[in-house]
């Protein structure tokens, strides 16, 4: 009998712990009217109307335009604004959970040029900090392996799914690597001055990774024989049907990397990070080099840089042509994915007009990951995966989502932490 106790006890617990059971498919039309319509594209929509059915939206327009008649459900929603969903780049949601227990931590893997590990595969779709990007708007994200020279390969996702498989929007999209550092800081611990000095492995580091890349392009223009599935993980960045994100700081660092993937033979590149890429926003606009800038809420890579400088980039970078999104990765990243939109907001106080700043996690996100054709923008023939806040999505005090959907469902915004609160509320409520 205690044995049986136990075990339901069990059972109740991890019912309580798991994730929200992801929504079932649309199956009736939605038309969501009344609202603040931003588009993604830098548009507004004033008293506008979004339809959709079977997952893909079929009516973006002016609300006094459209028969309501034809759509089963209505949502008045006058006065509130409606967003497409949010995209996080270079993330690692659901590759850890827990940082302190090795056996949730699937962000990296042992070695230095591996191209052929593929995060997707080690994605956890029933990931409570990925369920708790939901309810700030973040619906979507490029989950991205981390560590050595070339960490592996990518893939966007969406976040309201049973498995991997379910949640892939598009598979495999972009090799990742890490370029290195031309300066590095000496170590105290072995009598060093802890002052920034040249690195003299610089080219030997950089040599390294060319060396591989040839190899890797000579095999695949042989008999391929053995087999290498390193090598064979490249091919999609010679023939143009992956792209090269290329995770660099300094003025030095991004202009060797960009002549790097030139001399490689690879058109497709991103740099990730992108510290000092406004002294070289010439070069990266005139070859079409995205930058996939580092959030602004940290410190100045520099001692001599504008404390603000942080906060300027992404603006300084659009004004010269060069296409941006935002980079949520560094400390606490997976928590802090959530801030997204903030950083987004954060970005439009220095420089940056609002909807440009809302840009950055849609449109741009989408087209820098090569899914544009399907989410980051409401246009008809989309995804229907979008949301309702009750006021500026950018801003954390009106950032109060009452419904979102995913290609055309309708999800659950309840989350271990609003469970949590919700709880607690009512308990010193009760007081």
């Amino acid at each position: 009998m205690k044995k049986l106790i136990y075990t339901a006890f069990l059972m109740i617990t991890h019912i309580i712990l798991a994730q929200q059971t992801p929504a079932s498919p649309q199956t009736s039309s939605i038309l969501i009217t009344g609202a603040t319509i931003h588009i993604g594209n830098g548009t507004v929509v004033e008293n506008g109307a979004v339809g959709f059915n079977d997952g893909k939206i079929t009516y973006v327009g002016s609300a006094s335009a459209v028969d309501k008649n034809e759509f089963s459900q209505v949502i008045d929603a006058v006065g509130k604004h409606i967003y497409p969903g949010f995209i996080a780049l270079n993330s690692t949601l659901g590759l850890v959970e827990i940082d302190a227990v090795r056996a949730t931590d699937d962000e990296d893997e042992i070695g230095s040029l591996l191209p052929h590990i593929r995060s997707l595969i080690a994605y956890n779709a029933e990931s409570k900090v990925v369920e708790s990007m939901r309810p700030n708007g973040v619906l979507m994200g490029q989950v991205t392996p981390r560590g050595g020279s070339i960490s592996g390969t990518s893939s966007v996702v969406q976040f309201d799914a049973w498995n991997w498989e379910d949640a892939a929007i598009k598979v495999d999209d972009a090799v990742h690597m890490n370029w290195p550092n031309s300066l590095k800081r000496g170590r105290p611990w072995r009598g060093e001055d802890p002052g920034l000095k040249p690195n003299e492995d610089y080219t030997k580091e950089i040599d390294g990774i060319i060396h591989f890349l040839m190899e890797a392009k000579a095999y695949l223009a042989g008999n391929q024989n053995p087999r290498n599935l390193p090598y064979e993980a490249t091919k999609g960045l010679f023939d143009g049907t992956q792209k090269l994100f290329i995770h660099v700081d300094g003025k030095r660092e991004i202009t060797d990397a960009v002549n790097f993937a030139k001399k490689a033979g690879i058109e497709k590149i991103v740099v990730v990070g992108g510290d000092q890429a406004d002294e070289v926003s010439g070069l990266l606009a005139s070859n079409n080099i995205p930058v996939v800038v580092k959030r602004p809420h940290r410190l100045p890579s520099s001692d001599d840089e504008n404390i603000k400088h942080t906060f300027m980039l992404a603006s300084l970078l659009s004004k010269a042509g060069v296409l941006c999104s935002i980079d949520p990765s560094g400390s606490m990243e997976r928590m802090n994915t959530r801030n997204l939109p903030f950083y987004a907001g954060s970005f439009a106080a220095y420089g940056m007009a609002k909807e440009q700043a809302v840009q950055l996690i849609t449109e741009n996100a989408a087209k820098i990951a090569g899914v544009d054709k399907l989410v980051g923008t409401i246009e008809t023939g989309k995804d229907a995966t979008l949301f309702i806040s009750e006021g500026d999505a950018l801003d954390m005090r009106t950032n109060i989502i009452s419904k979102a959907y995913i290609q055309g469902r309708d999800i659950s915004l309840e989350t271990h932490q609003t469970e949590l609160w919700k709880r607690y509320t009512e308990k010193y409520s009760k007081k």
